[in-house]
């Protein structure tokens, strides 16, 4: 039995459609109402359990306040296949919550409150051990403190795991953090953010190239860019690999990065060549775009395979 475990974010997610978005002051009607488990790290942990194969526990680190929605979303990641154990409560804060209005045009605002997951602190870092326990890999995100990610990574690290670093919600990183982190995924957006370049939310392929050995001179051991529906670019001090997306027709791309680094997680945890492995991890963001929602987007292994084969 090998493991993957992931450290960070779990959230209870608001969303309102509405015909616009309100002008400060302005109350209007919406058009719908959803309740949806949700969080980067809760993300990428009930991916990776629903894409994971059956020698593969998926282990979630994290901490919710003692309400309601804790519940909720420790019911999401269990039926998902994701152990719940290392998912401690907070008495001193609610469970973190989005916010989020979505117009008729597809925009949207949110507010996001991180509640508990600012409880997840460096002093509880060395608790975390026995998540690490047997773990190939593990995943991490940055909506918890960065003291705290930073310092899991280099237990992550002692403990003999691979570090996957998902560098969102974007912030400046620092040297540690970088290096910490044996794989670093940025989209196209993020990476421009963390080398202080004009944003953007597309790159032609040399320049997605040029970023990439920017951030490897970071201190990472690889990166992959995350290149939407292009697919992504992997960059070490050896290779490169440019693995082409699927085409499909999106109807919302919530928690596509995050399917993306946990199908990732979990080929390269089945012992899967690099190649093999970027592209199951872009069929598995692949279909989740062609579905609604941050968790319930996230595809079966059997879906994943079917279409990384084709």
């Amino acid at each position: 039995m090998s493991a993957i475990t992931v450290v960070g974010s779990l959230n209870m997610d608001f969303v309102a459609t509405v015909p616009r978005l309100p002008a400060p002051g302005e109350t209007i009607s919406g058009g719908g109402f959803q309740m949806i488990p949700g969080g980067k790290g809760a993300n990428q942990a009930c991916a990776a359990a629903k894409a994971a194969g059956s020698g593969t526990a998926v282990r979630m680190v994290g901490c919710t306040g003692y309400d309601p929605f804790a519940d909720h979303l420790r019911a999401s990641l269990s039926a998902a296949g994701a152990e719940v154990v290392h998912v401690r409560s907070s008495r001193r804060h609610s469970t973190g919550i989005a916010m989020i209005w979505v117009d008729s045009e597809g925009r949207n605002s949110i507010v996001v409150v991180p509640g508990a997951n600012q409880a997840l602190v460096p002093a509880d870092v060395e608790s975390f051990r026995p998540a690490f326990r047997d773990s190939s890999i593990a995943l991490f995100q940055l909506e918890t403190p960065l003291d705290t990610v930073a310092g899991a990574m280099r237990l992550a690290r002692e403990c003999g795991a691979l570090t996957i670093l998902d560098p969102a919600p974007v912030q400046p990183l620092s040297p540690r953090l970088f290096a910490a982190a044996v794989l670093l995924t940025p989209n196209e957006t993020e990476a421009c953010a963390l080398l202080g370049v004009e944003a953007c939310d597309w790159l032609d392929l040399d320049t997605s190239r040029l970023f990439a050995r920017r951030l490897l001179g970071m201190g990472p051991g690889a990166v992959v860019i995350k290149m939407g529906a292009a697919g992504c670019l992997y960059l070490d001090r050896e290779h490169e690999i440019l693995s082409r997306g699927f085409p499909v027709t999106p109807v919302d791309t919530t928690a596509a990065g995050d399917t993306f680094n946990a199908a990732l997680a979990v080929a390269l945890t089945d012992r899967a060549g690099m190649e093999d492995a970027l592209r199951f991890a872009n069929a598995a963001a692949a279909i989740s775009v062609t579905r609604h929602g941050a968790q319930p987007s996230a595809p079966s292994r059997d879906e994943v395979l079917e279409l990384a084969r084709s």
